[in-house]
């Protein structure tokens, strides 16, 4: 049987070299499957031939934008996905989507390997391999950047030992990873934590003082906890994240500069821009402010923060990521109304609120006349509130006589 390899496909120059190389170390043929997320740049057809003009037996493209919005940008809306409080899952949440359809393009054209183009540094290779192994374990796994050493000189050297035509630059000094939801760079000068980033290294936002004397107020609608409207106006989920990548990348909002926590162990520099993303989840978590009790709301924020960690981790077809979504599900009933907020000069500011099923009582929260709020039954609530504290501060001082 004739090995055949489904490899992820970027277009890139690794991957594009991978092709050739990849079926010289196998003995076998190349399946190179390609998906639109949303982001931007070459025509999805050019990326398709070059594919086969470097040697793949098929190239699949797969317009994916609708699916990737739907099934993983609204759950991590849902969930106010944030990696440390910060990264809004930009690349963790693409991985799994890109093994589903690796899985069954293998299905189809008769695959023996899947093959991607991550490195043994990274999280991608996790997310990519314990992906592979939870939906097809019965297909072999190469990683040539990991397996075979194989890195960017090495893959230039060979492209020109084969005379493969390639485009891409020998200086590069970035790793860049994007889609609609948000655009990720690393590597290069960057490596070094007190380089500051250059104007060059964003795509997805302008300078946050450029439009300093144009604020743009913007009113985004949900129901159940997703996105279905913007000023009025119906937008499906992928309308509304490309929208507001627009509008908030054009006041400067979604830059991030963070140092994380990588799931090897080491920690990593990585610049994010995600405007719509991080517009989306500060408007989502704005609306669950008025609509989650608040005993309900105190334990969310535990469960984001650990589904976030299970997404980040590589973990998204694990039980515990499922369980942690059935109960993320169960509180977005609610979630319905509209936030008004303010973008700009890089920074978000809601400043309005409503929905029907609001648990903001205006009776109960005001001081002025109509004041249903009987204040007498405070006192005794603050003694018993505090009393167990009390108590034990009293013994502790005791103690210490």
């Amino acid at each position: 049987m004739t090995n055949r390899v489904v490899l992820a496909y970027s277009g890139g120059l690794d991957t594009t070299v991978a092709i050739p190389y990849l079926a010289k170390m196998t003995g076998g043929e190349v399946v190179a499957v390609s998906l639109d997320l949303g982001q931007g740049g070459e025509d999805m057809e050019s990326v398709r031939q070059r594919a086969l003009d470097s040697g793949a037996v098929e190239s699949v493209v797969i317009d994916a934008r609708d699916e990737f919005a739907n099934d993983y940008c609204l759950p991590t809306i849902k969930a106010n996905g944030m990696y440390m409080g910060e990264y809004p899952l930009v690349s963790a949440i693409s991985r799994p989507l890109i093994v589903k359809h690796l899985v069954q393009a293998a299905k189809e054209h008769g695959g023996t390997h899947v093959s991607h183009g991550c490195t043994g540094k990274g999280n991608d290779q996790v997310r990519f391999e314990v992906g592979f192994a939870s939906e097809a374990p019965e297909l072999e796994i190469i990683a040539p950047a990991r397996d075979y050493a194989w890195t960017r000189d090495k893959a230039i050297a060979f492209a020109e030992e084969i005379n493969l035509p390639i485009e891409q630059s020998k200086s590069s000094p970035f790793s860049i990873d994007q889609n609609v939801w948000g655009r990720a760079v690393e590597t290069g000068y960057l490596e070094d934590l007190w380089n500051a980033p250059t104007k060059d290294i964003y795509a997805y936002t302008e300078d946050p003082a450029m439009n300093f004397g144009a604020p743009d107020e913007v009113i985004i609608s949900f129901e159940g906890g997703a996105p279905v409207a913007i000023d009025g106006r119906k937008v499906t989920v992928l309308e509304a994240i490309e929208e507001l990548n627009r509008r908030a990348g054009a006041q400067g909002v979604g830059r991030l500069d963070m140092v994380e926590d990588r799931l090897v162990g080491i920690k990593s520099r990585e610049i994010y821009e995600a405007p719509g993303a991080i517009t989306l989840i500060a408007a989502h978590k704005a609306l669950e402010d008025v609509t989650l009790e608040r005993e309900q709301a105190r334990y969310k924020r535990l469960v984001d923060a650990r589904w976030s960690e299970e997404v980040y981790d590589g973990l998204w077809f694990s039980p515990l990521k499922r369980s942690l979504e059935a109960f993320i599900d169960s509180t977005q009933e609610n979630v319905t109304g509209d936030i008004r907020l303010v973008l700009h000069a890089g920074s978000i500011t809601v400043n309005g609120r409503r929905s029907n099923h609001s648990l903001y009582d205006f009776n109960l929260a005001t001081y002025d006349s109509g004041d249903s709020f009987d204040q007498t039954m405070a006192k005794g609530f603050v003694k018993l509130h505090g009393l167990s504290s009390e108590l034990a501060c009293k013994r502790d001082r005791e103690a210490r006589k």
